[in-house]
């Protein structure tokens, strides 16, 4: 095994867990979806590994890949004009989750779903606990922009979840 292929393996095990929770955030929970999209997007940092350039960091370059190919799934979706099912929303079954709990994370992903695609892959990135300077990175939108973004969403969010 040449050390491309090791060099990917480690890059596919550091950040596997991160690129399926986004994907997960985007299919709204659909599992077997955000499995492809997470498949399609190492496939194409396989590809592009050679011409990485290191001008941002691995994860950066990562999750923008993931963000383009999610954006595309979804431009795809609304052509066909399918709407994504929220019934199979997966939610951690650890027992520290009432159903209240439950209940208001099902509701938050409904809210999510209904944001723009921008938007969506913002707040997704930001719940993923990501530096804003980083998520600027990813999107190509100003560092100011996007914590005004960010506080737009989450007070939107906020109203959705509590149908304001």
């Amino acid at each position: 095994m040449g050390s491309k292929e090791n060099t990917y393996k480690k890059i596919y095990q550091q950040n596997y867990p991160k690129v399926i929770r986004l994907c997960l955030g985007y299919t709204v929970g659909n599992d077997a979806l955000a499995k492809d999209l997470a498949q399609e997007t190492f496939i194409k940092v396989w590809q592009n590994l050679d011409g990485f350039r290191n001008e941002s960091g691995l994860s950066t370059w990562i999750y923008r890949i993931c963000v383009n190919t999610c954006l595309a799934e979804i431009r795809l979706e609304r052509k066909k004009d399918k709407n994504l099912q929220i019934d199979n929303l997966q939610v951690s079954a650890s027992n520290d989750y009432s159903a209240e709990k439950e209940d208001m994370l099902v509701q938050l992903y409904k809210c999510i779903d209904k944001l723009s695609s921008i938007n969506k892959a913002i707040i997704l990135l930001e719940l993923e606990g990501l530096p804003q300077l980083e998520i600027s990175d990813i999107m190509g939108i100003k560092h100011e922009a996007i914590r005004t973004r960010i506080h737009r969403i989450k007070q939107q969010l906020t109203k959705c979840v509590h149908n304001e």
